[in-house]
């Protein structure tokens, strides 16, 4: 499995990423650039802003079209 399919995977599992998680579960340290990827294959993922102690990041959540297909390209 691919770095991309394994946080898709996830991203699918749990609703949300950030780049911290996944860093800690799958050593990504570009996850915009998977989401990216992912988008461009056609998922239903977006971007939300979070501050935290000063600090904003991302938070990439997916959501669910009926009919969405779950495929992987090259």
């Amino acid at each position: 499995m691919t770095q991309r399919e394994a946080i898709y995977e996830y991203i699918k599992r749990n609703g949300t990423i950030t780049p911290m998680e996944a860093l800690m579960n799958f050593g990504c340290f570009r996850l915009s650039a998977r989401i990216l990827e992912l988008r461009g294959q056609g998922h239903d993922i977006r971007t939300e802003s979070e501050t935290d102690n000063g600090k904003t990041y991302a938070r990439y959540r997916y959501h669910d079209r009926p009919g969405q297909k779950q495929f992987f390209g090259a």
